[in-house]
């Protein structure tokens, strides 16, 4: 019971703002929109944000709205799809330089369970990154792996993006930051539940 009032605190302390100010936040995030879509360094430095998710610790799911916000449904799409790719492979590498240190048990659960797990955990934070790291410690095929990741990137990519296009043809930045969250929040829920079964 005190974790649920602690999360209703912490929901509230963010949520707040957003209700009583709310035009405010979206006249500065038209603001932003007007002046900088369009302009070339958007695209490779929100994929490079998402990229270095791997090692760092960016608010993916913001900065994968943000995409949408700023580029548009289908250079968002593109946009997130590519960097969280990228950031994959580089992650993937990174757990390949380890893997002498996966004992034959993780390489048999991984095996068994891997590819879902992989798939499952690519909009949860934290899990994303780790399921990564294991595949290329367990050697997962790289083809395989990137098979994999890469439509999981592009579905989840798809649809941060969408939520932030959407969000700013309603004008609506709290509608964006809580489709960033809402998106995690529901990926986490259907993880928990496959894995139940």
């Amino acid at each position: 019971m005190r974790f649920v009032w602690l999360m209703g605190a912490v929901l509230a302390l963010i949520l707040i703002p957003f209700f009583l100010w709310e035009e405010t936040f979206n006249g500065i995030a038209t603001g932003i929109v007007e002046r900088h879509r369009g302009e070339w360094w958007i695209s490779p430095a929100l994929a490079g944000l998402l990229a270095a998710d791997i090692f760092l610790p960016v608010p993916s799911s913001i900065v994968s709205t943000a995409s949408g916000v700023l580029l548009g449904f289908l250079g968002g799409a593109l946009t997130n799809s590519a960097g969280m790719t990228l950031g994959c492979w580089l992650g993937y590498r990174t757990g390949r330089v380890a893997s002498g240190q996966a004992d034959e048990q993780m390489r048999s659960l991984w095996a068994r369970y891997g590819e879902w797990t992989l798939i499952l955990t690519r909009a949860v934070p934290v899990l994303a990154e780790a399921a990564v790291l294991f595949a290329g410690m367990t050697a997962m095929p790289m083809r395989r792996f990137l098979l994999l990741t890469t439509l999981a990137n592009v579905g989840i990519g798809t649809l941060y993006a969408a939520v932030g296009a959407f969000a700013m043809e309603w004008n609506s930045f709290l509608g964006a930051f809580l489709g960033s969250l809402a998106v995690p929040a529901l990926a986490q829920a259907i993880m928990r539940l496959e894995w139940r079964k």
